[in-house]
């Protein structure tokens, strides 16, 4: 067993050591994290962040859906926020902890007539990670939907923000990177729950028709360059199908990586690269990845990650 779980203050939620991350990903790789923390609730955490010293290693994770860890691991505690999910509902607005996921906070806010929110059906994860990165798809974002955003920082202080304090802008926003958001307000407007969920029931048949289904995949692998598509430059490229290791590109839409066969995380950042490669040579624009990678490679300990 570690020494670091040692380090840590008794909490009322559970430590695992040595808890493989490849359990925790849509891609289903990376290697293990030296202690996995699933906090109770918020006062948890709070409490947790309050007595750890900072110059423990922390990350964050929640359903793993764009993410990308690297097969040597993670060194330090990773927390998982899945377990953080408070509701509260005041009339068109819908607080929830940032472990619900995207699609459960669309349809509660159905269940009670909310309208606005039917596109987070369509966007994989939860709602911290939807705050950290501004998610959005069928052309809104988080940005636009968000009144009020609380995280919690590593001395365990409570900041509530505005997406203007959040600094939100596309797939990207401003709130320092060690910081763990608990919850967000959101606010829609009335509805009718019948035609909110046929919105709804619309938007998942598209995303169906157009993203690949039933594979292990991470999501859209890069963020939109100015006036460009990735999808597009990645299949004017000829990178459509492209393979490395157990790793492929999608055939049905080829901003998508798939773990195809046994892929390593190595396998799956290797096929990005190669295919950033291509596009760079074929368009010269280079892509952004949209994918959160981190950890380290194979046969090395993790010293304090890398955020992409």
């Amino acid at each position: 067993m570690t020494a670091l779980i040692n380090q840590l203050p008794d909490i009322r939620g559970t430590y695992q050591t040595s808890a493989m991350l490849s359990d925790h990903t849509w891609f289903g790789v990376g290697g293990p994290a030296e202690i996995l923390f699933t906090p109770a609730d918020a006062d948890d955490l709070i409490h947790f962040c309050q007595h750890t010293d900072a110059s423990i290693p922390v990350y964050t994770i929640g359903a793993g859906s764009n993410l990308l860890v690297r097969d040597g691991g993670m060194a330090g505690v990773v927390i998982s926020t899945k377990s953080i999910r408070h509701e509260h509902i005041d009339g068109t607005r819908i607080t929830v902890g940032s472990g619900w996921t995207d699609a459960e906070a669309a349809r509660l806010a159905a269940r009670h007539g909310i309208a606005g929110l039917e596109f987070l059906v369509g966007i994989p994860g939860t709602i911290g990670g939807g705050l950290r990165m501004n998610a959005g798809a069928f052309g809104k974002e988080f940005c636009d939907v968000v009144e009020s955003a609380t995280a919690i920082d590593r001395k365990g202080q409570i900041h509530h923000m505005t997406p203007q304090d959040m600094g939100m802008r596309y797939r990207h926003t401003d709130t320092p990177e060690d910081w763990i958001f608990t919850e967000a307000t959101l606010q829609g407007e009335a509805g009718e729950t019948d035609t909110i969920r046929a919105a709804m029931k619309a938007i998942i048949a598209t995303r169906s028709d157009s993203q690949p289904q039933g594979v292990r995949t991470g999501g859209s692998t890069f963020a939109n360059p100015d006036g460009h598509k990735s999808w597009q430059l990645i299949d004017q490229a000829g990178c459509r199908g492209l393979t490395h290791g157990g790793a492929m590109v999608s055939d049905k839409h080829c901003n998508f990586l798939i773990n195809a066969d046994h892929a390593t995380a190595t396998d799956i950042e290797t096929l990005g690269e190669m295919v950033k490669t291509r596009v760079k040579a074929q368009s010269g624009v280079d892509l952004r990845w949209e994918i959160r990678r981190i950890g380290a490679p194979a046969n090395h300990s993790d010293k304090g990650g890398q955020h992409d």
